[in-house]
């Protein structure tokens, strides 16, 4: 036997009385640098959407004298969202309810408890995995800001946000991601779409009727101050939305990439599909129209972005769009609401459209993921009804309970002379523009 030989066999012998060794190591858990890295930069993507991203884009909405106000309130919301998602949340999200584990988590990992430099979260390090969940635990009440924006005193905006991240945003996403009860019934929801967007632009919709309107509204027009603002802000929520939809996946893989591929191709056809609705209905479309259309589809790819393939992408953008546009433009007048910067035309709509539409596209047929085994486009698109509106029930009945607490506790509204002025000054003290 030549020396080859003795080496091959040799080697090949080792290889063999290592294989149980090697399933044993395979079963334990590793950190991926590649997955690790690309989270990291999700994660950076994601808090960006918020500060600057949704701060400008909110902020060149409002009039002159509460640009200040509102990106504040984003400041001040990313702030507080940080501390109670380290303190509580993120346990009453993430981990074993015990008894009530179907509709919330338990308290193990309060202050974080056990996250450490070795803990570990699929291929991930926990902390990472932990702080990218922060990131949409931030944006989530931020958007509720768009709602009510103009007109709710800070104080009880800080008070009514903690209530509702706990009562509210923490157990629908245990619900959806933590092992909660629309999991278990197979609800798809790849990077929130009812836990985030339905959940937000629910939030502001009832925000905004309980305020009530703005002093003036709709008899007095109040444009936006700054369409410039608005349009930066929109192309930072833009590009930050792909740390948003292609990071859900927790990996870099071929999913992220598709996550990242159709959310570029629905944002793309719901800021033309808005566009176009505008186009024919006004005569000559608007920069705050193509803005809003992009963010619209943003929010319809959402849920979906995981489980779609490009037609899917192209329709729920197409869709989008023309239904948010019609939120917006008919809806909000018909009925008579006040939603300032139109949280819930946008971001609700638009999260409803996804969340159902998802049942549809995930189908194979349309080159989405593959439907579960024994499970047709029809019962999905149920299913997906089932998570719409039990997010819609629950957040509104407990958000209706929070405002009405807090407005019983210490008030909601600044008075009609402080609106009048304005909240910049009369909340902070402060002017976003000084201009002599």
């Amino acid at each position: 036997m030549s020396m080859y030989s003795k080496f091959t066999k040799g080697a090949a012998t080792l290889a063999l009385a290592a294989l149980p060794t090697l399933a044993l190591a395979d079963d334990t858990p590793t950190i991926s640098a590649g997955d690790t890295a690309w989270m990291i930069t999700a994660t950076a993507l994601v808090l960006f959407m918020t500060i600057p991203g949704l701060a400008l884009f909110y902020g060149g909405m409002v009039r002159a004298k509460n640009v200040l106000s509102v990106l504040m309130q984003t400041f001040a919301i990313t702030s507080l969202m940080t501390i109670l998602w380290m303190v509580y949340a993120y346990s009453l999200a993430f981990t074993d309810g015990g008894g009530l584990n179907a509709f919330v988590g338990g308290f193990e990992k309060v202050f974080l408890s056990g996250v450490d430099f070795d803990a570990i979260s699929g291929t991930i390090p926990e902390t990472v995995f932990m702080t990218f969940q922060m990131t949409f635990a931030i944006i989530t009440p931020a958007l509720i800001v768009g709602a009510f924006a103009e007109r709710m005193k800070f104080s009880s905006m800080l008070v009514f946000m903690a209530l509702w991240v706990t009562a509210v945003y923490a157990p629908i996403t245990h619900w959806v991601w933590g092992g909660g009860w629309l999991a278990d019934k197979g609800v798809l929801d790849f990077a929130g779409g009812t836990v985030v967007h339905i959940n937000a632009g629910v939030a502001g919709l009832v925000a905004a009727i309980v305020l009530g309107a703005r002093k003036g509204y709709p008899k007095h027009a109040m444009p936006p101050h700054n369409l410039t603002l608005t349009m930066i802000g929109a192309s930072m929520l833009w590009v930050g939305w792909f740390g948003f939809n292609a990071g859900s996946e927790l990996a870099a893989d071929g999913r992220a990439g598709m996550a990242l591929a159709v959310t570029q191709i629905a944002t793309a056809m719901a800021a033309l599909s808005w566009m176009g609705a505008e186009w024919l209905k006004y005569g000559k479309p608007s920069m705050l129209g193509i803005a809003s259309g992009a963010v619209a589809g943003l929010v319809a790819i959402t849920p979906a972005s995981g489980f779609v393939g490009p037609i899917g992408a192209l329709v729920i953008g197409l869709v989008a769009g023309a239904a948010c546009f019609y939120a917006v433009a008919v809806l909000k007048r018909a009925l008579g609401y006040d939603d300032s910067l139109d949280a819930f035309g946008v971001h609700g709509i638009g999260g409803i459209v996804g969340a159902i539409l998802t049942g549809v596209f995930v189908s194979a047929d349309f080159g989405g993921l593959g439907l579960a085994e024994g499970v047709s486009i029809g019962s999905q698109v149920g299913t997906q009804f089932l998570g719409v509106i039990a997010t819609i029930v629950y957040c509104a009945v407990v958000t209706f309970i929070i405002l009405k607490v807090v407005d019983l506790l210490m008030g909601l509204r600044v008075t009609e002379e402080e609106e009048e002025q304005g909240l910049d000054i009369t909340q902070h003290n402060e002017r976003g523009y000084v201009l002599d």
